[in-house]
């Protein structure tokens, strides 16, 4: 299917169901019934498939942009900002629980949660004897990944979160628990192994495969693999089972690594080989949040967006960041933040291209601003786009990071490994960014490279969940070192190589670090959920399954 096909499905759902109107405030309300829930609906094929477009979509869309940046690359070290006060707190470790941020995530987790529970009780209830077992496997299939995918996020952000399978029945339920960090992990990879049954081999283009369920339970069991350890050991069988999921990825799916690491951020570039999941958004503002709005709040100036938003001139890299970024990762760097001196043809065609400015003296201190997500102006994409809405997709799961988790998955407890699958698969990221071959890999060098593959992805803040379950003394001493103060670049002149800043010096103007515990590891639940559902501040109970 065509990505055309595909959008028209997200058009078509969007208005015969209305799904905006059902994106509740909070975890407890029920999903309103409209026309989805039909028994006239389900009649085809067709439109057992337009009933799941959505999830691909505006469901995500308060967990999308500035929360992304917040949750993932905020917390992980990878951004800063001195300006947004919801974001600082996220940098600073000091979130408040009335934060804009927090609650659009929890409550867009909690939406994908809903929609997908109740798209799961309305097949298996209104499907017409026309619609193939085929279809309703793979709609069943769609919505549990999408359920899993947001339970792993819940759990690995707040900790113990209410496991909800049916809104209809446990809607207005304030009695309701929390389930225990086992159980949601356990619920998450249920879902995802429910999901690599059910889905097709392939697909078209854009949509959910097993292998794309098969890349997320290894992500899944990778981070598992350390809770609850003992003496810093993970556990050998999820490691095993991390390794067994990805390897098949690599071995038996379409999926590969895109050749040039900057196209993977063209929305010409949507739905390439290298994506086993990515949100499909639509250039369209309206209806809101079909769009995709990350450049409207990231993009240094309007002239980069053509429209009058492009409101992040203010926010950029960390300090951390460009202090522990190797010059000669340039490639990588290049597309993810724009340093002085850099020329992006791809943007403001019209004008000739975007030339990030370069100083008149060598007291270059404000901060390096965004390029990863930032695609232009209508005019850059084919005369699509609008103000606060772009059609360039979110990246959920790229190949490159299932080639990490399968050479993490071999590492395993060992202090490093010279094992040949390992090294090959590390390496062959690495030399897609220019870098040369390794010969050794330890946990150091793993968290470094998914750093600088992944900055910008929401992905960081993550990594350091990983960590922190069997190694909790290593997790925060990376985020108590980071330094989040005020620098400046210098470009080294004569350095520019094929257009890309090769050597450069960072220097710290401003000194500043943050300090995480074990208590503002994991965010607080939001002051509107508290109040609703009290039991939030009992202990967690295992979930009975």
């Amino acid at each position: 299917m065509k990505r055309y096909n595909f959008l028209k499905y997200i058009f078509l759902f969007l208005t015969i169901c209305g799904l905006t109107s059902s994106c509740k405030d909070d975890f407890l309300e029920r999903p309103p019934l409209s026309n989805l829930t039909a028994g006239t609906f389900f009649n085809t094929d067709a439109e057992l498939l337009t009933s799941t477009a959505a999830l691909y979509n505006q469901v995500w869309a308060g967990a999308n942009g500035q929360s992304l940046l917040a949750f993932g690359d905020g917390r992980g070290g990878n951004f800063f900002t001195p300006y947004v006060a919801d974001w600082l707190q996220f940098c600073s470790f000091a979130v408040s629980n009335t934060n804009g941020a927090l609650k659009d995530s929890w409550s867009s987790f909690y939406n994908i949660i809903a929609q997908s529970n109740v798209l799961i009780s309305n097949v298996n209830t209104y499907a017409k004897p026309a619609v193939s077992a085929t279809a309703k496997k793979t709609a069943l299939g769609e919505a549990r990944y999408m359920r899993g995918l947001a339970y792993s996020l819940l759990v690995q952000n707040w900790g113990p979160v209410p496991i909800i399978t049916d809104n209809i029945k446990q809607g207005g339920d304030t009695t309701l628990s929390r389930n225990t960090v086992e159980s949601v992990w356990e619920f998450a990879i249920r879902d995802m192994q429910y999901a690599i049954a059910n889905l097709p081999a392939t697909s078209t283009t854009g949509r959910l495969t097993k292998y794309s369920a098969e890349g997320m339970l290894a992500r899944f069991y990778l981070t598992r693999s350390g809770l609850n350890s003992s003496n810093g050991q993970r556990n050998q069988m999820y490691l095993d089972s991390a390794k067994y999921y990805a390897r098949d990825v690599i071995m038996n799916s379409p999926y590969k690594l895109m050749d040039n690491y900057a196209d993977l951020f063209f929305t010409k570039n949507n739905n390439n080989p290298e994506q086993l999941f990515g949100l499909q958004w639509v250039p369209l503002r309206d209806p809101w949040g079909v769009g995709n709005g990350f450049q409207s709040q990231f993009a240094e100036n309007s002239t980069i967006t053509g429209g009058s938003d492009g409101w992040g001139g203010g926010h950029g890299a960390s300090a951390d960041y460009v202090l522990n970024l190797d010059p000669i990762d340039s490639i990588r760097r290049k597309a993810t933040y724009m340093f002085p001196g850099d020329h992006y043809p791809e943007l403001n065609k019209k004008g000739g291209g975007w030339a990030e400015p370069i100083p008149s003296a060598s007291t270059y201190s404000n901060i390096a601003h965004f390029k990863k997500y930032i695609v232009g102006t209508p005019d850059d994409n084919e005369g699509k786009g609008q103000v606060q809405a772009t059609g360039n997709n979110t990246y959920m799961q790229r190949l490159a990071d299932v080639y990490f988790i399968y050479a993490e998955a071999i590492l395993g407890n060992n202090a490093s490994t010279t094992d040949p699958e390992a090294l090959k698969y590390f390496n062959a990221v690495r030399n897609r960014a220019g870098l040369p071959s390794v010969t050794s890999i330890n946990i150091d060098k793993i968290l470094h490279e998914r750093r600088y593959e992944f900055a910008v992805e929401g992905d960081a803040w993550y990594d350091i969940v990983r960590l922190y379950y069997y190694n909790p003394t290593k997790a925060k001493a990376i985020i108590n070192a980071q330094q989040k103060g005020e620098y400046k670049i210098d470009i080294k002149p004569g350095t520019y190589a094929n257009g890309r800043i090769r050597e450069f010096t960072t220097t710290i103007l401003v000194p500043r670090t943050y300090t995480v515990n074990d208590a503002t590891m994991f965010l607080p639940y939001p002051d509107t959920e508290l109040a609703m559902a009290p039991n939030l501040r009992k202990p967690p109970v295992p979930y009975k399954f």
